[in-house]
Formats: structure tokens, sequence, C-alpha cells
């Protein structure tokens, strides 16, 4: 599932693709992807102008000139491709729009191969001082945001009787945050994903929050990270910091910094890779 990074790389390629660009015409082809809305796309879509785009989290947006915003959920598979009118080409072709600006239209088509993303036409409401979709006013804020208060997400880890691993997922704790990078900042700062929030003291917790902000900026100056066919930025070409990981799908493989093999272990059903002699916090 794209995380922060993937979320991060698409939503920047639609600022420079499609903002003042004006919806002509919109056709879902499949309904899951027009699902949770209470007007068909087809009919509100059209002749609304992208104002901007905005993201929290793992979730974006399109800024729309009606005041409202076109939230995308990519879920497991989604992809946003920007191209010539006509030329998107896949059997997991969604939703296919067509936009225009002075006189120049591109295409925004929706692939999304598993059909859990979609496509909603919702409010926006102000949330931890920021402008977001009605939607997703219940996520927490991700460590991007101006709002983001480290040493008070930092606390509330520290009050949790649960796993690190678990915290570091946790949406309303902290958004953002996948198990890919929740490993990789595990793995820097030494501590094991089965340790219980409470039992983290506050620098180990602030550094933690530091740390997994610090890899998934690393990330998305890589263009995000793509084990398969599935994360592709807006012009269909996939990112490339899978070859930076120090724990995450590496297990068997010598830790990079002592020589010990990388273990797996699951935490609340979630596969977690950690280096036994290095991670001890």
């Amino acid at each position: 599932m794209p995380e922060l990074p993937e979320v991060e790389v698409v939503r920047r390629g639609l600022e420079d693709h499609v903002v003042g660009y004006t919806f002509t015409s919109v056709e879902v082809l499949h309904p899951r992807a027009g699902r949770g809305n209470d007007a068909d796309l087809a009919e509100v879509l059209p002749g609304l102008t992208v104002t901007g785009t905005g993201r929290r989290g793992k979730f974006m947006w399109l800024e729309l000139s009606d005041g409202n915003a076109l939230l995308v959920h990519l879920r497991m598979s989604g992809q946003m491709i920007v191209g010539e009118p006509g030329t998107a080409d896949s059997p997991h072709l969604r939703i296919r729009s067509v936009l225009e600006r002075d006189g120049k239209e591109i295409e925004l088509a929706f692939i999304d191969q598993r059909t859990f993303g979609s496509w909603q036409w919702v409010p926006m409401t102000f949330d931890h001082g920021a402008l977001v979709p009605a939607g997703i006013s219940h996520i927490a804020s991700d460590p991007f945001e101006d709002a983001f208060d480290v040493a008070e997400v930092a606390r509330a880890m520290r009050r949790k009787n649960v796993a690190v691993k678990t915290i570091l997922l946790d949406q309303s704790v902290v958004s953002g945050i996948g198990s890919i990078y929740a490993d990789e900042a595990m793995w820097a700062v030494g501590v094991k994903p089965t340790r219980k929030g409470k039992a983290l003291r506050q620098r180990d917790a602030v550094a933690l929050l530091e740390e997994s902000r610090a890899v998934m900026a690393r990330a998305l100056e890589a263009g995000g990270t793509s084990f398969d066919s599935l994360y592709v930025n807006v012009n269909g070409a996939s990112g490339y910091f899978s070859r930076s990981l120090n724990a995450y799908g590496r297990k068997g493989e010598p830790c990079l910094r002592c020589g010990t093999p990388i273990l797996r272990t699951t935490v609340n059903q979630r596969s977690s890779y950690y280096c036994p002699e290095c991670q001890t916090l």
C-alpha cells in the first residue's frame, strides 16, 4: 500500500500537471471507484476547476473551485496517471476524466487493479489548523504538517500499552507512517518493534518520530518505494528507495550496521523486520 512518500510524489505530480485545469468530462467505469458519493461524479465534476492539491498522511485531494475537494483513496493499488486524452490503456482503468485549460486538454485516469480505491467529492473543514476534506478530519496530523507537535505526539505514544510498531501505524496518533518506514525508523533509532510504548523514554519516542520524518523525506527524494508495478507516479514511473532499505524486507540478510542477520516477526498481524543485536531499546 502506498505510504506517505508515495502519495506525496503523486500529489506533487498532480500539482504540476492539473492545477488550473477544468474538468470537462468524467466517466466512472467501475462502481466501486465512485462509492461513498452522494452525487454522480460524472455530473458534479464537469465545470469545476482544480485550484490546488493537498495531503494528510496517506490521503490526498484536489481542491475544487466550488469549495469542495476530490478526495482520492489510492488504497492498495490505485494510480493517478496524467496523459493525452484517450491514451490510458489498462484493463484496470476505473475512472477516465478529461480536463482543459486555454484550449489544451489532458486526461486524468484512475487505474486500480484491486478496486479498493475511490474518488469522493466531499466538503472541506478545518482541523488541526488546516483545511482538509471532511472525510479525513479524524486522521491525526502527519510529521510533515506545520501543526505536528513532535513532543506531544511522543507523549501520546508513551501512554500506549501496546507495541511501538502498532503505535507508529495508528493513524489516530500519527498519520502517514506505514510498515516500511516504521521498520526503517526503528532500525535507525535502535528500538525493537515489540517494545511497549509506555516503556519508551521521551527522548527515544521523539527520536523515532524525527527519524520517521527523515526516512520518509529521503524516500520522497527517491520517488518513493516500489516493489512492483502497482505504485507509480503520475507519469507511470516507479520509485527507487527500495534500494536504500536497511531493515524492511531483508529477512536473513546481514544488518548493515553490525552484520547480524535481520529477523522477521509479526506484531499485531503485521510483519516487522529488525536487528536483534542493534535494536535493544
